[in-house]
């Protein structure tokens, strides 16, 4: 059985996308959950990541790092990864990997933390340009491939590099067309995303670097979880 090591659930946006592309796809694995320490804790990561960092998954005596990395050997054993036809498949791994190389603004500015919903001071330039392009970029997959996932009829690894986005859109209140809302609320509907949500509302950790980071950018104005 595949072991995945992860961090809180309440916070960690990388661990999150492995994590849900395999309970959505129903692939078995163990979890392992280390939290944070101070906002990056090498010395407790690098006892099973090469880098220090989550998420990493171990598979027998093979380790694999980065959430693409982990996403393509799964694919390797579970075709369902990615979508069937060509056409699909790469607009998805187009669109994976821009997720996964860019929105430089919505990840600085709107850290994910789940449990919170958070009244933001402002949308700058930068900001709504990368929510401009989530929207186009939704609207396209669910145009081009009829929906309701972003690549077809099926979730597949696009949709879960995307998830962190629909939390961070959740937790800020940032605008979306009504296509691309839709999509958001289908998504955070899914069994496997109510669950990790819901887990990461109970976590009773508090990582203060993260915390502050959330303080800066907005006012915290609901609060769901679980108090200290």
């Amino acid at each position: 059985m595949y072991t995945l090591h992860i961090a809180n659930k309440n916070y960690s946006s990388w661990s999150l996308r492995p994590w849900v592309l395999m309970h959505a796809l129903d692939i078995d694995f163990k979890e392992q959950l280390t939290p944070f320490k101070g906002q990056i804790n090498y010395g407790d990561f690098k006892k099973f990541s090469p880098t220090g960092q989550v998420p990493c998954l171990i598979d027998g005596e093979q380790i694999v790092w980065e959430s693409l990395a982990i996403t393509e050997y799964l694919y390797e054993k579970h075709p369902s990864v990615w979508p069937s036809t060509r056409e699909a498949r790469t607009w998805a791994r187009c669109a994976a990997a821009e997720m996964h190389a860019g929105f430089s603004a919505l990840r600085n500015q709107c850290p994910m933390n789940c449990g919170v919903r958070v009244r933001i001071h402002q949308i700058d330039t930068a900001l709504q340009k990368d929510v401009t392009r989530i929207n186009e970029l939704w609207e396209e997959g669910l145009a081009r491939f009829g929906g309701p996932f972003l690549a077809g009829s099926s979730f597949s690894a696009v949709d879960a590099f995307f998830v962190p986005v629909v939390f961070r859109l959740q937790t800020y209140g940032l605008p979306l067309n009504s296509q691309a809302q839709q999509y958001l609320e289908n998504i955070l509907a899914l069994p496997a995303i109510k669950q990790w949500e819901q887990e990461a509302i109970a976590e009773p950790w508090r990582e203060p670097s993260h915390e502050k980071e959330t303080l800066a950018v907005g006012v915290i104005t609901t609060d769901l979880r679980e108090k200290d």
